[in-house]
C-alpha cells in the first residue's frame, strides 16, 4: 500500500551457509521480494554460538537421526517445486566461518557471492570452508580474491560477525533461514523462521505498518 514507507518494505534476511534450508530461500529470496516490492538485507550470521546459547550442543536436525533423514527429504521435496537440483554434501555441516566473513564484508555484491556459495556447498559438494572454493566465486563476480580473503581474515571483520551473531541471540533468533522484519522504533521486530514462511513475511512487510 502507498502509506507505507520505504523501511516497512524491507526485510531482513538471516542466514547460515551451513543451512540446507537457507541454501533453498537464498536462491529465490531477491526474485520473490523483488515481486512483492520489498527491499531485502542480507545478514549472515553463525548458528553455532546460537544453538549454544540454547543449550543444545547442534543442531537437532544433525543430533536426531529421525529429524536429519526428515530434513534431507523435506529438502529434496521442496527443491524439486523450484527447480533445484541439490545433493547432500560429502561432509555436513561445512564449517560456515570463512564464508561467513566474507559476506560480512556487506557490499553490493554479498547476495551474489551468498548464493554461488550455497550452490557450492550444495549443489557441487565443494568444501566452502576451503580459500581454493571460494576464490573462483569471488572471480566469477570480478573481485580479486586475495584481496578480499585478506580483508575477510582483519580483526574489524571477525569482530563484526560475532557482534552480528550476538544480535541474533538478542533478537530471538534460534534457527536459519529467519526473517526479520524490523519494528518502527527499530528495536525488534517480527520473526519468521524456515524457507517455508519467507511468503508470509513478505506478505507482512508489505502490510505492516
Amino acid at each position: 500500500p502507498p502509506h507505507l514507507d520505504a523501511m516497512a518494505r524491507r526485510l531482513e534476511f538471516w542466514y547460515e551457509f551451513a543451512s540446507t534450508y537457507s541454501y533453498l530461500a537464498a536462491r529465490r529470496i531477491e526474485k520473490e521480494a523483488a515481486r512483492a516490492g520489498v527491499e531485502v538485507r542480507w545478514r549472515p550470521f553463525l548458528l553455532a554460538p546460537v544453538f549454544k546459547a540454547q543449550g543444545l550442543p547442534s543442531s537437532p536436525n544433525i543430533a536426531t537421526a529421525a529429524r536429519g533423514a526428515y530434513m534431507w527429504r523435506d529438502v529434496e521435496r521442496r527443491a524439486a517445486r523450484y527447480g533445484y537440483e541439490p545433493r547432500k554434501p560429502s561432509t555436513f555441516p561445512r564449517n560456515p566461518l570463512l564464508a561467513a566473513r566474507v559476506a560480512t564484508l556487506g557490499e553490493s555484491w554479498t547476495p551474489s557471492f551468498s548464493v554461488e556459495v550455497f550452490r557450492a556447498n550444495f549443489e557441487r559438494d565443494a568444501d566452502i570452508s576451503e580459500p581454493a572454493h571460494l576464490a573462483p566465486i569471488l572471480e566469477t563476480i570480478g573481485l580479486d580474491p586475495p584481496a578480499v580473503l585478506d580483508r575477510a581474515l582483519a580483526d574489524p571483520v571477525k569482530r563484526a560477525l560475532r557482534e552480528t551473531t550476538s544480535e541474533a541471540i538478542a533478537l530471538g533468533i534460534f534457527g536459519a533461514p529467519t526473517f526479520l522484519v524490523r519494528a518502527a522504533d527499530a528495536a525488534g521486530g517480527e520473526l519468521f523462521w524456515g524457507d517455508d514462511r519467507l511468503e508470509d513475511a513478505l506478505l507482512w512487510a508489505t502490510t505492516q505498518s
